[in-house]
């Protein structure tokens, strides 16, 4: 005779109400029995197994001691650990007699890491219910002034962070192993359009002297306002997306073969502003014109033939403001996860907050951030470009060329960058200082006018692996457009 539904339902919810978490206490057992007879079987799980992801709590304390000895060069053994595990009871039988036990009933300690990984995967497993738990609680029971996206973010942050910390791929390597890596680097430079080792910006001056952009490198690009460092980068994230070739894998996945994909969060413009930008500079109309609405209608369908093809091209825009360093992580990481991610940039450093509450000391803060930025490039494998302001400083020096002292909050950012990159246009300076037409004087700046006319530096402070210098560069101020500066190397022959 079938049970009623009601009362299916109701032994369905006891049942779940008293499961059990996942856990394996033979593999527990196994383990601490081998390593009590051979020390030498920890090393084979302390790189990734910690006394917390064992189930059973004696266990977790007999492991923690047995970590302690073995680290500071003792023996751990049924009669040293004694010493500090005290005489409890565990269910009729003593701590001596319990480790006694284990100790004679171990194997070999081959299997130590077998035992060690299935004790961790079941521990991530917990943590996952965990999660999960939380989760519900949390929707359930949220405050008035919870936001359903914080739940949202947090809970991606430690899925995100259970994620990477189930591998097993820490520790030394072999130097064989790098050289392969190395080598595999070389030849995919070799392939590559531009034959450069990291993604190329379409600029190809600074690629020769950075070798493109290069994996988990944190790229600082600086500049006073007016500078043009929001179109630099725009010109050079628009670049990549634009070159975007994919190549599908045997596994099904897509591999990025050039250009890449491109994640953009605009802290400061909105996407349609930014949007407005890219088109000013593929068009070839300016953005003040496409602004105002002062364009022919030749005009006009040089915008729309720019905007249809930019539509299909993999660049991604956040335009939210005010988020934190975590916040940005969390949608990084989903980008990543959803779309795929070769190139993030941030526009820009100053106005993202730490993970707490804005702290009246604003440079800890931005240590906070700068470092968790570099962690974030080495996390996703992508080099992540992030903009910042100088100081005012430079305004009172005769010459108004950066240097790295002129970052704001200058010593994290300095200190955790990969690359530091500067814009300056003397143009801007020069311009500025128009004096009355007709005079001496105006003849002089005329001539000063022409010879910085259209043109940009940027300037590499600082690059770890490559040379610091300068990079010349056109700029054309109507469009936002930064391109390579022609020189005779690049003219056509005369006849």
């Amino acid at each position: 005779m079938a049970l009623p539904n009601a009362l299916v339902a109701n032994l369905d919810a006891v049942q779940a109400e008293y499961r059990v978490a996942p856990h394996n206490i033979d593999a527990e057992q196994a383990l601490i029995g081998a390593i009590l007879v051979n020390n030498d079987a920890y090393y084979r799980v302390s790189d990734f197994l910690l006394p917390e992801h064992f189930m059973e709590e004696v266990h977790r304390r007999i492991f923690e001691t047995a970590s302690s000895l073995i680290k500071a060069g003792k023996l751990a053994t049924p009669i040293t650990l004694k010493t500090y595990l005290g005489d409890a009871d565990l269910g009729g039988i003593t701590v001596m007699a319990y480790l006694a036990r284990l100790a004679a009933e171990a194997t070999t300690v081959f299997n130590a890491a077998d035992y060690g990984r299935t004790i961790y995967d079941l521990a991530i497993r917990r943590r996952l219910i965990t999660i999960g738990e939380d989760l519900v609680n949390g929707a359930y029971e949220a405050p008035v002034e919870s936001a359903p996206r914080d739940q949202i973010e947090e809970t991606e942050r430690r899925l995100y962070e259970l994620a990477e910390a189930g591998k097993y791929d820490g520790g030394f390597q072999k130097f064989s192993d790098a050289l392969t890596a190395a080598v595999d680097m070389a030849a995919k430079a070799y392939q590559r359009e531009g034959k450069l080792s990291g993604i190329a910006t379409g600029l190809s001056d600074l690629d020769a002297k950075m070798g493109g952009l290069q994996p988990s490198d944190l790229i600082i690009l600086a500049g006073r306002p007016a500078m043009g460092k929001t179109s630099l980068v725009t010109n050079i994230g628009f670049n990549i997306a634009k070159a975007y070739q994919g190549e599908k894998q045997t596994d099904g996945t897509i591999k990025t073969k050039n250009g890449g994909i491109v994640g953009f969060f605009s802290l400061e413009m909105s996407a349609e502003q930014l949007a407005t930008r890219i088109i000013a500079e593929q068009s070839g109309v300016p953005s003040y014109k496409i602004r105002r609405g002062d364009i022919r209608p030749e005009d006009f369908y040089k915008i729309t033939d720019a905007a249809r093809d930019m539509q299909t091209i993999p660049f991604y825009i956040d335009q939210s403001g005010g988020i934190s360093i975590a916040q940005l992580a969390a949608r990084a990481r989903r980008l990543k996860r959803q779309k795929g991610l070769d190139v993030l940039i941030v526009d820009y450093l100053q106005l993202l907050a730490g993970s707490g509450k804005r702290s009246d000391n604003r440079v800890q803060e931005m240590t906070e951030i700068t470092t968790g930025m570099k962690a974030l490039a080495k996390e996703l494998s992508v080099p992540i470009i992030a903009l910042s302001q100088l100081s005012r400083q430079v305004e009172n020096r005769d010459d108004k060329r950066p240097q790295l002292s002129d970052l704001r909050e200058s010593g994290s950012i300095e200190q955790d960058a990969d690359v530091v990159m500067f814009v300056f246009r003397e143009e801007y300076y020069v311009n500025n200082k128009k004096p009355r037409e007709g005079t001496e004087e105006f003849f002089a700046w005329e001539a000063e006018m022409n010879r910085v006319h259209g043109k940009a530096e940027v300037i590499l402070g600082k690059q770890r692996h490559g040379p610091t210098g300068t990079v010349e560069l056109a700029f054309d101020a109507n469009i936002t457009r930064f391109s390579n500066l022609a020189s005779d190397e690049r003219m056509p022959e005369r006849m």
